[in-house]
């Protein structure tokens, strides 16, 4: 009963401190750790050799990759990245890579687990090693968790983290089975470093909503089907489409940055991804898309952890098919 009425406490004093601590906030700059809220983020693979170990190398040029081809910043270690298939240790040294390796790209780690305590771990060691932000899944073993039990969760986070990292939370509940609701949010805002969400559901009446109802924050878009939405809205994307189409969603956001239409790149993207989804290069799975990645860099292929399974022969000869093809059209 104690430990129930501390949390209960918890909880009414951290909304307490929210309502007290608007009118400040509103007064100083809120911190969504990117210059700009319309920047494109890719949400990037992680590299693995034939033997399943992480590849550092192969991590370096796919990151030099996305820099050469227009991208602003990356995910790191998101749910492209496979990041429960890594340990802890493995999670630290692939954003030590990243971190040594950022070229000028604006950094997210996903540092979510199903426990506090290695969350904050990751994440101060994020921070340590050059990440600019956190992108963080709710705790998810445990379904439809109570918002008091989610706000203590990220609270933890908040207070253990410094308020120059920017924190994002990750709403995907198709995964975690746990989404992130805009009262979370409500009760999170009095954080100076809260700085948006990504929304990687399909669902696009819910995500105008969230736009709607924080127009001050970056409500990034995780899906290609919101991007022109998003942009009209002046919010971002992280998008795991950029792994094979960096140079295409970096045209869309170009011509948005310069004041032009951005509906013709935008089709033209998304016929491109059409043409490899006929041809049956399956590029929204993990051994595909590696492959894809890989052939478009004209380096050795990379590989996925199980249970994502490898690209098969007929996979590989339609993503070649459908690059070429793709490189003809310009």
């Amino acid at each position: 009963m104690e430990a129930t009425r501390r949390d209960a406490i918890g909880f009414v004093g951290g909304a307490a401190a929210a309502a007290m601590a608007g009118p400040a906030l509103a007064q100083s700059a809120r911190n969504l750790g990117s210059k700009s809220k319309t920047m494109f983020w890719v949400a990037s693979c992680t590299p693995c050799d034939k033997n399943l170990k992480f590849d550092p190398g192969a991590f370096k040029d796919v990151l030099a990759w996305f820099k050469h081809n227009g991208a602003d910043g990356v995910v790191v270690l998101g749910t492209t990245g496979e990041y429960p298939s890594f340990g802890a240790e493995e999670r630290k040294q692939v954003m030590e890579v990243a971190g040594k390796n950022k070229n000028g790209l604006n950094i997210i780690c996903s540092s979510g687990t199903s426990n506090f305590t290695e969350t904050i771990e990751l994440s101060k060691h994020a921070a340590d090693h050059g990440a600019e932000g956190l992108l963080v899944i709710p705790p998810f073993y445990y379904k439809n968790p109570p918002l008091a039990g989610l706000v203590r969760y990220y609270t933890l986070l908040f207070d253990a983290v410094p308020q120059s990292l920017a924190v994002n939370l990750y709403h995907i509940p198709s995964m975690s089975a746990v989404p992130i609701s805009t009262d979370l949010l409500k009760a999170l805002k009095h954080y100076p470093n809260l700085a948006g969400i990504k929304d990687s559901e399909e669902d696009m009446p819910e995500y105008k909503q969230f736009v709607a109802n924080f127009p001050d924050l970056n409500m990034r878009t995780g899906t290609d089907t919101k991007l022109e939405y998003a942009l009209s809205k002046g919010m971002g994307a992280i998008l795991a489409e950029g792994n094979v189409f960096c140079r295409q969603i970096a045209d869309i956001f170009a011509a948005y940055r310069a004041g032009k239409d951005i509906h013709a790149p935008f089709q033209k993207f998304e016929a491109q991804q059409a043409l490899l989804r006929k041809l049956g290069g399956e590029i929204d799975s993990y051994g595909p898309m590696k492959y894809a990645l890989s052939q478009q860099m004209g380096v050795p292929q990379f590989y996925q952890r199980p249970p994502n399974l490898d690209v098969t022969e007929p996979q590989k000869a339609a993503i070649r098919k459908g690059l070429a093809q793709i490189k003809e059209m310009g």
